[in-house]
């Protein structure tokens, strides 16, 4: 598929800001418009790639228009790199608040492009998806204006038997074009299906995921309630320096100041004390869950497969680049797999996770459209495994209930002879208030964390081990005892009927996730991030879990 010059849009109350920023843009080849603020109706009137927000926003107008573009249906796929003045506190802020991406003013001329091309290359597979659906849909209208056609002029047919005749021709002319453009539309769309196929194709890919992961792990070592710490201790410094060569009429404000923030930083270490006794008795008891998906055919039960293969076992492709698929046959098993955490509740093995976890389709928009383009294929899962901290093999899980009422579902698995401990759900008033102390345990990006904290000498033994799959690939991190939950801190922000909003950073991967209080009890299960609450995470309240489990 061809796409024109890639659009940016820089959107910056500064003048020479914006002239600078659009300047290396421009130079860069990109095709620039460069704005003093927007709103999404200009966004959505050029439809640009993304979106370089200036350091100095109108007031808050960028957080407005950052929530709007991601809320927006139409501009949500846009990527929005924001450029933000000050330290890690003001990128976290950015990147809570929805950026795709944040880099610190003052800025290298280099990295910023650099950023804007790594956006770039995210995003073109998924217009590349989405522009594959809309081809898919287009050729359903077709085929519904040929019938349509094809029905009216059976109405006004009223020539006789030879007219008759010709009809019947023609009819059966036009279905023949709708059967040929199905097939058509078919092939395509399992050939999407297959690109969503998550594979490592060898140690050099492996290498650079592990990389790109530990990058990024680097970027965001820092969470919220540490910048706050570090913060407040170079506050603490500053005012005991201001006291020391301060006027006499100037210490008692200064004194004052300096015992404020004494007791501030004060509650954050308390804070910290606790989260780290909440993390090591609880954190083993808190699963990597890898989902196998497959696609079928309703009717005949046949499986989408690969035709062909290369000598090395990778899927090969055709002259324009496309995976060869179809149904049945003797080829591997087109698969997606997704990761999530879960987490043990009981002593039958029952584990409490998300339902789009169990069921990555459901309220998938990209494999929704797909599957309403081939109304004959059904996804279904192939296979499920728990993998606990300390433990070297996989578990193997099946679903036990799905809620009908929130986003949670309950999968068990044999953990007889593991010495695992249970967490436990508190669902009472006072277990979630708001400004409370909150830790989330869990494996936000799946094993591109994990795969961060590996050295590249593992990563390269692993990869010679796994040759790409995603399952072996678990497999030897679990035998290496590589798997391990990260976690962060943060405060309740609110706690209403369906759910709990918090500060705690995570991604995908980290839905699922046990959400603890200072108590060391389970008040939420992780879910995501909620854009209309600036970025803020949600997660479901326990209460809504316990209807899953058996009384």
């Amino acid at each position: 598929m061809e796409f024109g010059p890639d659009k940016v849009l820089v959107v910056e109350a500064d003048a020479s800001s914006r002239e600078h920023v659009a300047k290396i843009l421009t130079d860069a080849g990109y095709q620039v418009s460069a704005e003093f603020a927007v709103t999404l109706k200009t966004v959505l009137g050029s439809m640009p790639d993304v979106i370089v927000m200036g350091a100095s926003p109108p007031d808050l107008d960028c957080c407005d228009l950052l929530a709007d573009v991601k809320r927006s249906e139409q501009a949500r796929h846009i990527r929005v790199i924001m450029l933000a003045g000050g330290g890690a506190g003001e990128r976290i802020r950015g990147l809570d608040l929805g950026a795709d991406d944040v880099l610190s003013v003052p800025f290298d001329d280099r990295e910023l492009l650099a950023r804007v091309r790594a956006q770039l290359r995210e995003k073109r597979p998924e217009d590349e998806l989405r522009a594959s659906v809309r081809n898919g849909r287009n050729s359903r209208r077709e085929a519904r204006r040929v019938l349509h056609a094809l029905n009216r002029g059976r109405r006004t047919l009223r020539f006789g038997v030879a007219l008759l005749i010709v009809v019947a021709a023609l009819a059966t002319g036009g279905l023949g074009f709708l059967y040929w453009r199905s097939q058509r539309q078919n092939v395509r769309v399992y050939t999407a299906l297959a690109k969503l196929q998550t594979g490592i194709a060898g140690e050099r890919e492996l290498l650079d995921l592990a990389r790109k992961a530990r990058a990024q792990a680097e970027q965001n070592a820092i969470d919220s309630t540490e910048a706050q710490r570090q913060d407040l201790k170079r506050q603490n410094k500053e005012l005991r320096d201001k006291i020391a060569g301060a006027d006499p009429s100037q210490v008692v404000e200064l004194e004052r100041q300096l015992r404020t923030s004494n007791e501030r930083l004060q509650k954050l270490e308390t804070e910290r004390t606790v989260a780290q006794d909440v993390i090591h008795s609880y954190a083993g008891s808190v699963c990597l869950l890898h989902v196998t998906v497959g696609v079928r055919d309703k009717g005949s039960g046949l499986v989408l497969r690969y035709t062909t293969m290369t000598p090395n076992g990778s899927p090969l492709a055709d002259g324009s680049g496309q995976t060869q698929v179809q149904l049945g046959g003797i080829g591997p098993e087109v698969h997606m797999d997704a990761f999530g955490t879960g987490f043990l509740v009981s002593t039958d093995g029952r584990i409490v996770t998300n339902h789009h976890v169990v069921e990555p389709w459901w309220k998938n928009d990209d494999i929704a459209e797909l599957l309403k383009q081939a109304v004959e294929l059904e996804p279904k899962v192939v296979e499920m495994t728990a993998y606990f901290p300390g433990i070297s093999h996989g578990i193997p899980i099946a679903l036990q209930k799905i809620s009908s009422d929130a986003d949670l579902a309950v999968v068990a698995g044999n953990i007889s002879g593991l010495k695992l401990k249970l967490l436990s759900m508190d669902d009472s008033p006072k277990a979630a208030v708001s400004g409370q102390p909150v830790v989330l345990i869990g494996y936000p990006t799946g094993v591109d964390a994990i795969l961060a904290r590996t050295s590249e000498d593992a990563v390269r033994s692993i990869a010679a081990n796994t040759n790409g799959d995603p399952t072996s690939l678990v497999t030897e991190l679990a035998h290496r005892n590589l798997i391990r939950p990260t976690n962060t801190q943060g405060h309740i922000g609110d706690v209403l009927a369906d759910k709990i909003i918090y500060d705690a950073q995570t991604t995908s991967g980290g839905s699922g996730g046990p959400l603890f209080n200072a108590d060391g009890k389970v008040i939420a299960v992780n879910v995501a991030m909620l854009r209309d609450f600036g970025g803020s995470n949600f997660a479901i309240p326990v209460r809504y879990a316990k209807p899953l489990l058996p009384r």
